[in-house]
């Protein structure tokens, strides 16, 4: 040790603070974190670096070595697959030793179908180079990346402190200057009129809510700007987009539970907004703009969504299409000229349907592997027979394919490259079933190398998520090999809350049936232990956001299953943050966990699986906390105020916080700084597994 490095790990200052709902009155000594401005709290988390540093200084080798076998296995200078839009072949480019990527186009070349793929690219234009836009910044990240129909222009948006508030430009693509019309505290998401003369963003409200769409005028200030838009009910989101026809701004207005979609014919941008169909409290749609219709992808009596139309002139009654298949989740539909493709899943695993114009008759495109991931990607193009997807599975690398729908030929256009002589046969991918306490079978993903023994002594690392009716698919990673090369068995658990086995599968893991989400989890964990894939003693947990209160929850509910716990950007203090309805999403989450202020049924669930409520004087498994100083979506003092009482409360257990001071909620923005963190963070597992 040197006379810097701390002897004993940090303690936060406990300053009772009282809060009292339901007359329930609640002590929080360490609410005084959550003021960023105050030196006291900076102080703190920078100690709590130190302690972390200095904790982790024996696994300095080890993360090196993992750095540079995920830095050995990947092709640094790349290339994605073109896509075309309409006279150019679009694509991202890396190079060695560059953090980000460079956007790129080219002309397509007299009756070029393919996109080219060769390294020699003449005419090459350079629409942006994200490593100078980000020449002396901690962070960077873009908001935006949309060119006009005619490729004129260039929308774009950048983030340089993590917290998700772009600066809006746009760039001439025809001269390459950037016009001094920029935008700032715009949110995600443009599209441009017909002509290009008109671009329409988005903002946030206090707060960070998107929630009002304005018009920008190609070369005027923004003091000219028109709010085309505002949604007043602080339960729903907006978003603007382009439909792939380029005939319809669309301004999708969403809650969690229910959807109102409004239009604008591009080629009129001045028009007032019309309604696809008001909202219905319940009820979920998205549209796609298809020749003389909108398709409609709805739950309106069906659970797992059906896919209706109506007509683009006059909106009004939906016509069937696709009814709804208890079991089949719709998940989205994207319309080509003659062609729509359905994405949905069955049984746990994504497909795509595929239906001609016209006509009811559908096929579902095959797939050769039990476990995989399969989705559209890149295809701005409308008029078009061909589409594009992305393959991958937990043994095959992202592979890009080019379909034809008429035929149903598949053309790999690109498998991602593993270097250093990756062989997916030195690896399987298995599903094994977990039973919850209330007899529900729930999947797990896994992967080993295949001369992993099968005894119970192999180290494993669990991974989980559970909310939003987000699912965490079946995928590959460069830097998990990092863990299966040393006999670590990787799995996934597909808990309640996820959308993984449709609808009804996220509704049995939200609001007040929430805790099925962490018993779910520890049924996967103590299923990997009587199957034989590893022991509580070699097994690690990692989640990160929703998934990081996965992980706190069943740290408290199930600490000796564990030898640790990973939790990344962890909501780890939800009741707290959901009372506070001044505070970044508060609103909108009400019905995804409930509203405790309203109910008193809900504060008490709430409080009952709240990771920070309930620590107590167990033997926890050790635990490591990951968090971003400008992070939005769940702010650093959630972690910080859970290591700090899980330190005060069991101190002889071991906790570490990480606290990245210039990034967001997905950490680092640079793809070395991001490898970095990844292998401290396997560097870390390892440790806690004994397969260092």
């Amino acid at each position: 040790m040197t006379a810097d490095t701390p002897a004993t790990p940090p303690t936060a200052r406990p300053v009772p603070t009282e809060r009292t709902f339901h007359g329930d009155t609640v002590t929080d000594e360490f609410s005084w974190l959550a003021d960023k401005e105050l030196p006291e709290t900076v102080a703190y988390l920078t100690a709590e670096n130190s302690w972390t540093d200095a904790a982790t200084a024996h696994l300095a080798g080890l993360r090196g070595t993992i750095f540079q076998e995920i830095k050995d296995r990947t092709q640094e200078t790349d290339l994605s697959v073109p896509s075309r839009k309409g006279k150019y072949w679009y694509y991202t480019r890396t190079v060695e030793g560059k953090q980000y990527g460079i956007h790129c186009r080219v002309a397509v070349g007299p009756g070029e179908v393919d996109p080219p793929m060769s390294d020699d690219r003449p005419g090459e234009e350079v629409l942006l180079d994200g490593n100078a836009l980000a020449e002396g910044k901690e962070f960077f990240a873009l908001g935006t990346f949309d060119t006009s129909p005619d490729g004129n222009w260039l929308a774009y948006s950048t983030d340089f402190d993590g917290d998700e508030r772009f600066t809006l430009r746009v760039k001439d693509l025809r001269t390459g200057e950037v016009l001094a019309d920029e935008v700032p505290d715009t949110s995600y998401g443009t599209a441009w009129s017909a002509d290009g003369s008109a671009l329409f963003y988005i903002t946030v409200d206090e707060a960070w809510r998107p929630f009002r769409v304005w018009r920008h005028t190609v070369g005027r200030p923004a003091s000219d700007d028109v709010v085309v838009f505002e949604e007043p009910d602080e339960r729903f989101w907006v978003s603007v987009e382009l439909t792939r026809s380029e005939k319809f701004v669309v301004i999708d207005t969403q809650s969690k539970l229910t959807s109102e979609i409004r239009v604008i014919p591009a080629e009129t941008p001045t028009a007032e907004p019309f309604v696809i169909a008001p909202r219905e409290q319940g009820v979920e749609y998205s549209i796609a703009h298809h020749g003389h219709r909108f398709l409609i992808l709805h739950n309106k009596n069906a659970e797992d969504f059906a896919l209706a139309y109506t007509s683009a002139d006059n909106p009004g009654d939906w016509v069937e299409l696709i009814p709804h298949e208890p079991g089949t989740r719709l998940e989205s539909v994207d319309a080509f000229a003659r062609h729509i493709v359905i994405s949905q899943r069955r049984d746990g695993l994504t497909g795509l349907r595929v239906m001609g114009d016209g006509s009811t008759d559908s096929y579902d495109m095959p797939f050769p592997e039990p476990l995989y991931h399969v989705g559209l990607t890149g295809n701005p193009e409308y008029d078009t027979a061909v589409v594009r997807i992305s393959y991958t599975s937990m043994v095959t690398p992202e592979s890009i394919y080019d379909v034809d729908l008429v035929t149903r030929q598949m053309v790999l256009r690109k498998r991602k490259p593993v270097l250093g002589g990756y062989d997916p046969d030195d690896y399987e991918q298995y599903r094994e079933w977990a039973l919850a306490g209330d007899g529900t079978r729930v999947p797990i993903s896994i992967v080993a190398r295949k001369d992993v023994a099968r005894d119970g002594s192999a180290p494993a690392l669990l991974y989980g998520y559970g909310s939003y009716e987000v699912s965490i698919d079946p995928y590959f990673s460069i830097a998990r090999l990092s863990l299966l090369d040393r006999g670590v068995v990787f799995a996934i658990a597909h808990v309640r809350g996820g959308g993984e086995m449709g609808r009804r599968w996220y509704e049995d893991g939200k609001m007040l049936t929430k805790r099925n989400t962490f018993t779910d989890f520890v049924a996967c964990a103590r299923a990997l232990v009587s199957q034989r894939w590893t022991s509580a003693a070699r097994l690690v947990a990692r989640g990160g956001s929703a998934g990081g209160l996965l992980m706190g929850a069943i740290a408290n509910l199930a600490p000796e299953d564990f030898a640790g716990i990973v939790a990344q950007v962890p909501f780890v203090d939800p009741l707290t943050s959901i009372l506070d309805p001044s505070l970044p999403l508060t609103v909108t989450e009400w019905e995804e966990w409930g509203n405790p202020i309203e109910s008193a049924d809900v504060y008490a669930y709430m409080k009952a699986y709240s990771p920070y409520e309930n620590v107590t004087k167990l033997s926890y498994p050790k635990i490591l906390a990951v968090t971003s100083f400008n992070d939005t979506r769940v702010l650093y003092h959630e972690p910080a105020k859970w290591i700090a009482r899980l330190r005060a409360t069991a101190p002889e257990g071991t906790y570490l916080l990480k606290t990245e001071m210039e990034a967001g909620h997905s950490g680092p923005s640079g793809r070395y700084d991001a490898w970095k963190e990844e292998a401290f963070v396997l560097a870390w597992a390892l440790d806690v597994m004994g397969a260092a």
